[in-house]
């Protein structure tokens, strides 16, 4: 139950059952400008204007014909994709189920297995123009253990990247306050003609997530 609040704010009130964080993020929900916009333009996720918003400094989408979408649950980005690249080939790949989402290819299975890097290349049909991995390791608390295991999974998708990806071609990850630590960057950079840092407006300020961003792939 919602209730309107000083300059038309929604305030929640607490319910039975329902516990004092559980209550903020409701009002949160509620009052957040992206979570309106994206039911309003129909996509799945708040998150798919984080995607826009980098696309629009960075130009991501613009030629890219052949998309892999890592960790694509619930699927904004691939529906994002999908609206910019009507022509593209777009393939996803999540532990989570994911609604079906017209013209794009989706895979429910853990990246880290063995057979994932093959199943998307093969999915794909070539090189890969664009790879994104909006992943994150589940949390467990422990900030540093969160850390690590996040980390794993975007040097995980680095170097996926760089064996998939057609000379030129670029690779956006998730990563959380800080960036990407110096060993990864010093790879990317090895491998990519830029590479840079960027937390797009959508992206909450209380949030510690930033994205690396790596631009025209040298090739291998």
């Amino acid at each position: 139950m919602s209730r309107g609040g000083s300059g038309g704010r929604q305030r929640v009130r607490t319910a039975r059952g329902r516990s004092a964080q559980s209550t903020r993020w409701l009002e949160r929900q509620l009052n957040d400008p992206y979570v309106r916009r994206a039911k309003a333009e129909g996509y799945r996720s708040r998150a798919a204007y984080k995607l826009i918003e980098l696309d629009e400094k960075f130009t991501l989408l613009r030629g890219a014909k052949r998309i892999i979408d890592l960790g694509i649950a619930p699927g904004g980005w691939s529906q994002v994709a999908r609206k910019k690249r009507p022509d593209s080939v777009v393939v996803g790949i999540d532990l989570l189920p994911v609604d079906p989402i017209e013209g794009v290819t989706i895979l429910q299975m853990d990246f880290m297995d063995d057979q994932a890097p093959q199943l998307l290349t093969d999915a794909l049909g070539g090189e890969a123009d664009l790879v994104l991995s909006d992943m994150a390791a589940n949390t467990v608390g422990h900030q540093q253990t969160d850390h690590l295991r996040t980390m794993a999974l975007v040097e995980a998708g680095a170097a996926f990247a760089c064996d998939v990806l057609r000379p030129g071609g670029a690779f956006v990850a998730k990563v959380l306050a800080g960036g990407a630590d110096h060993h990864l960057v010093a790879e990317l950079k090895r491998n990519f003609a830029t590479v840079k840092h960027a937390k797009p407006p959508a992206s909450r300020k209380d949030s510690s997530e930033w994205y690396v961003i790596a631009q025209g792939f040298k090739g291998r």
